[in-house]
């Protein structure tokens, strides 16, 4: 099959700036809570883009664990690339994608450290097996085998026991927002695109072009 001759025709739903919350935050998590209800696969997993002392952009698929008013949180290696790269330069993206509502949400702004206590908080809801994961894996270094992360899950296991604390390099990162997009696929290519963008202490809500 030809790639470029793969096509789809947007039907499902629209998006209107009257039908759009008043704040991107509510709008957000009406989007979220339908792609919950509707039992997508992961509806809360999310794409993050970050970049490096070296400008070179890169991607990962994280999940959204916490969301409020001060923005979304996920939980990782501080010590991994995203890690690294989010020390070197605060800002990043996110994106969503609900193919079967045909959604995407978009959010960018600034990233922070969460406290010591809410990442404490978060690591001892988590399974036991994700505890030890946390220690046994050198997030983003290069491993001979997996055989070296077995034995450092078998390592940590046994040291820890039931109890293992969280790691000084593990912990949640939140985005601050400043800009929300919300895409919303329709018929002819000719799709809704609706921006809140903050501005002089305010948002703004605004209509893109597809």
């Amino acid at each position: 099959m030809n790639i470029a001759d793969l096509r789809k025709d947007y039907k499902v739903a629209s998006l209107a700036e009257s039908d759009a919350g008043a704040s991107p935050f509510t709008q957000f998590e009406k989007w979220l809570n339908e792609a919950i209800a509707a039992e997508l696969p992961e509806p809360n997993a999310m794409t993050l883009a970050t970049v490096g002392s070296d400008n070179r952009p890169s991607t990962r698929i994280v999940l959204i664990k916490e969301f409020d008013a001060r923005g979304p949180v996920w939980f990782t290696n501080y010590q991994s690339r995203k890690g690294r790269e989010l020390a070197a330069n605060k800002f990043a993206a996110l994106q969503f994608h609900w193919v079967e509502l045909e959604r995407v949400v978009r959010i960018e702004g600034t990233v922070e450290k969460i406290s010591d206590a809410e990442s404490d908080t978060y690591f001892n809801s988590r399974p036991l097996d994700s505890r030890i994961g946390a220690w046994a894996s050198p997030q983003s270094e290069v491993i001979s085998s997996r055989a070296v992360l077995v034995g450092r899950a078998a390592e940590f296991a046994a040291k820890f026991m039931l109890k293992p604390p969280r790691p000084p390099h593990w912990g949640g990162y939140r985005l601050i927002p400043d800009r929300f997009e919300f895409w919303q696929g329709r018929s002819s290519r000719l799709h809704d695109r609706i921006v809140y963008r903050f501005d002089d202490s305010a948002w703004r809500i605004e209509r893109l072009a597809p």
